[in-house]
């Protein structure tokens, strides 16, 4: 007989401590994960295709961030276990401190139906598509759900730990959760916050049943709770939250006017020394309000409405179009009553950004983090719309490599490498070769093939890796080496420019293979040659026009196509897949998401200095397509690299680069 969750619950304690006090240690003895930059974002949109302003005269983003003594918020893709522990390390490149013991607020939202669709709506011109989640998400949903509740038990204790860790002394935590799981949640919070730390239970109650969400006779669900607890609960920040009077309030008790016209109402002050009653007159435009309880029933949720998000573009409604976005003034009111000016802000599960878009507003740092890479999206474009400081948009450097090594989930990926070897039509090297299953090669050939883990980025560094093995494995003497990948980081096209000549050739491994695996088996698709590898995408510029006027520089930039990989390897289903062929012939530049320019590259840090994106609305009245040309004016440099980043509405990164001298016009 299975053991009932109120027995399964101390070992899931004991494991999570565990974990958590291993990543601690590693991080104490040097072993650390860092962060990659991937922009530093100027949050300046295009309005009318023709942008005026001074391209930052900084060398990289590092000297902004660390060497002026500046802080820079940061936006950060990946796995929030991983997001922690490089916080937690500080990177001195970057101007990072560690941040144990220096976050005085954190709100998380982490996703608690095991039953939701994670699958993200994409609107392209006459028609609709739905992605499904990439390989890396795919693994960390199955990491959070396969076990139903249990699973995300295991998931969420060691990264509370993590959290506890970076919290300052006068901090503050804040755990969305609703009923699924919330009293389980609870216990978690107890033992690792303490009992005593507990501040509050808020109870959410974002709506009124109506029409078809009273049918029925199940009471209708209505309300969330949202866990608030200190790190010490006599040293915590606490700022009293005050609501404004209703009307029926102000007519019942604000009943007198004074002679100039001032509403108040009396109350007893106390008693004098004959017992007569001292009133006093509480002047309703000197009152605070009411004081606001636990129960927050005026705080309406955000839907998203795809009538009222098109209809609200041109207001920059906070309508993100994001399924579980939420209300800005949920957030208002946390970080109003649990923080003040200046503190820093955390949100590890970040959805659509709306810890960091308030915190922005109210004067506070931030950093906020997600898995999911059309999450990322969502938040850079609202953080631009918004106009916020400039940030930091980042991800894990050497992604999921902890993870992987001691993640019990991955035990058998190394088998997995085999299998994919296998469908790219590579034989494996025996043990006596060489230990490193992911290498194999091409009979009667001398290429040599390297297949990259599936819950990893494959980076610059994976490329060198791959060139190094092609001179040296089994006595070096490979002709070429392929490269399969699964996941990409940002500057995997610069990589694999920089590589060109060491004839190394990169291709994508299709993000539902591991569906077809599950679903035909290794022997049918080895059989029906199903399997397809493609290159990746590619962004194509007309050549720049650069002009010497004065002491500017004008840059015309004008993008010519866009070449994206197969639609077989997108992660869609196959009716989304025919759909979206028929994009690509007709308007291929549709697809890209947003596209900036760094007219100063310096080749180590990418500066979005101009950007336009889709429904910026502000150019012209099209929120499906970017425009595809505009003209800088920056000040004027002898030899200039100007570099054209481009990303797809999946997220898929592409980049040219070029070098010029400029001449006077």
């Amino acid at each position: 007989m299975a053991k009932s969750l109120i027995e399964e619950l101390p070992r899931i304690v004991s494991e999570g401590r565990r974990e958590a006090a291993q990543i601690l240690e590693r991080l104490s003895s040097g072993t650390q994960i860092g962060l990659q930059t991937n922009e530093l974002v100027l949050p300046s949109k295009d309005v009318s295709g023709l942008f005026k302003g001074s391209s930052p005269q900084i060398p990289n983003a590092f000297n902004m961030a660390g060497g002026n003594g500046e802080w820079m918020n940061r936006l950060i893709y990946g796995d929030n276990l991983l997001a922690m522990q490089a916080l937690l390390a500080g990177d001195a490149q970057t101007g990072l401190p560690s941040l144990r013991g220096k976050v005085d607020l954190i709100y998380i939202d982490p996703p608690f139906d095991s039953k939701a669709d994670y699958r993200t709506k994409i609107s392209l011109p006459g028609t609709d598509i739905q992605q499904k989640p990439t390989v890396i998400e795919q693994f960390a949903y199955a990491d959070t759900w396969e076990q139903g509740t249990i699973s995300y038990l295991k998931m969420i204790y060691p990264r509370l730990v993590l959290m506890r860790e970076i919290l300052s002394e006068r901090s503050s935590i804040y755990l969305h959760i609703d009923w699924h799981i919330g009293h389980y949640v609870k216990i978690m919070l107890d033992d690792i916050f303490g009992k005593e730390n507990f501040v509050d239970e808020i109870i959410w109650a974002y709506g009124s049943p109506s029409g078809g969400r009273a049918a029925g006779t199940k009471l209708v669900k209505m309300h969330e709770s949202i866990f608030h607890y200190s790190k010490n609960y006599s040293k915590r920040t606490e700022n009293k939250v005050f609501l404004p009077y209703s009307e029926k309030y102000i007519k019942d008790w604000f009943r007198f006017t004074d002679e100039d016209g001032r509403i108040y109402r009396q109350r007893m002050r106390g008693k004098d020394a004959n017992g007569q009653i001292i009133w006093e007159r509480q002047y309703l435009d000197e009152s605070k309000g009411v004081p606001c309880s636990s129960v927050w029933s005026d705080i309406q949720q955000v839907y998203a409405d795809p009538r009222a998000y098109k209809e609200n573009q041109k207001g920059h409604s906070e309508i993100q179009n994001y399924d579980t976005q939420k209300p800005e003034r949920l957030l208002e009111r946390i970080i109003e009553h649990s923080s003040n000016s200046g503190d820093l802000v955390c949100d590890f599960f970040g959805g659509s950004g709306t810890t960091a878009a308030v915190a922005e507003r109210l004067g506070r740092r931030w950093i906020t983090c997600d898995i999911g890479k059309p999450a990322s999206l969502v938040m850079r474009k609202r953080f631009i719309d918004q106009e916020v400081k400039p940030f930091l948009y980042q991800s894990i450097g050497d992604y999921q490599k902890e993870a992987f090594r001691n993640n019990k989930r991955y035990k058998h990926v190394g088998d997995l490498s085999q299998v994919v070897l296998g469908l790219y039509g590579a034989l494996p090297f025996t043990p006596e070769q060489t230990n490193d299953r992911n290498f194999g090669y091409i009979k009667g050939t001398r290429t040599l093939v390297m297949v990259d883990s599936p819950n990893r980025l494959t980076t610059a560094a994976t490329i060198r890796r791959a060139v190094e093995a092609k001179a040296s494995l089994l006595g070096g003497d490979w002709e070429k080496v392929v490269v399969l990948g699964w996941n990409f980081a940002f500057d995997i096209s610069s990589a694999i420019q920089k590589y060109q000549d060491s004839k190394v050739e990169v291709l994508v491994i299709p993000p539902d293979l591991l569906d077809k695996l599950a679903k035909k088996g290794y022997k049918k698709l080895i059989d029906d040659k199903s399997v397809r590898f493609s290159s990746l995408q590619y962004l194509v510029a007309k050549p720049l026009v650069v002009k010497q006027q004065g002491e500017q520089d004008e840059i015309v930039v004008e993008l010519e196509n866009y070449v994206l990989l197969s639609p077989d390897n997108i992660p869609l289903d196959d009716k989304d897949k025919e759909k979206l062929q028929k994009v690509l012939e007709r308007d291929p530049l549709s697809l890209i998401e947003y596209w900036s320019i760094d007219p100063d590259y310096d080749g180590v840090t990418f500066r979005s200095t101009w950007q336009d994106y889709r429904e910026n609305v502000d150019n012209d009245n099209d929120p499906l397509h970017c425009i595809y040309k505009t003209r800088l004016r920056v000040p004027h440099k002898a030899q200039r690299k100007v570099c054209i980043k481009a990303v797809d509405v999946f997220g898929f990164e592409s980049q040219v680069v070029e070098e010029f001298i400029v001449h006077n016009s």
